[in-house]
């Protein structure tokens, strides 16, 4: 059995998370030992580390909530866990294109800049008039 603490440092979440986590109802409310400490088992620990790892990829708790329901029925199809992942992937790769306008938007601003001083300064002059941007971003 894994303290809270040891359950962290083994998993890397943050011990206030993990009591989110159970607070939320992603883990279960941990055993108490006689002197009333939460005391974790390796189950929990593995779910934990599952939890870390679907938000460490961007899905959301609803999302990790449907797939923590789906793993507990291994004998059923996989297509809500595949579709959860597409969305995903479908979500991700439109924040990368965002940021690739940011990027590009950015990099031609700074490219612009050629002022000694502030009032002369395109940076100061295109966050303050968005009309100078080449693209909606």
């Amino acid at each position: 059995m894994l303290t809270i603490g040891d359950l962290s440092r083994r998993t890397g979440v943050k011990v206030p998370t993990i009591r989110y986590y159970e607070q939320m109802g992603l883990i279960e409310p941990a055993e108490r030992s006689e002197g009333n400490q939460r005391r974790y088992s390796r189950q929990e620990r593995e779910r934990l580390s599952f939890i870390k790892h679907a938000r460490d990829l961007g899905l959301t708790i609803d999302s990790i909530r449907e797939l923590l329901d789906l793993s507990v029925h291994p004998e059923q199809p996989c297509a809500q866990a595949d579709r959860i992942a597409a969305e995903q992937l479908k979500a991700v790769r439109a924040k990368i294109e965002k940021l690739k306008r940011l990027e590009s938007e950015l990099d031609r601003i700074v490219a612009h800049c050629h002022g000694d001083q502030v009032k002369d300064c395109y940076v100061i002059r295109a966050l303050a008039n968005h009309d100078l941007c080449d693209n909606e971003h």
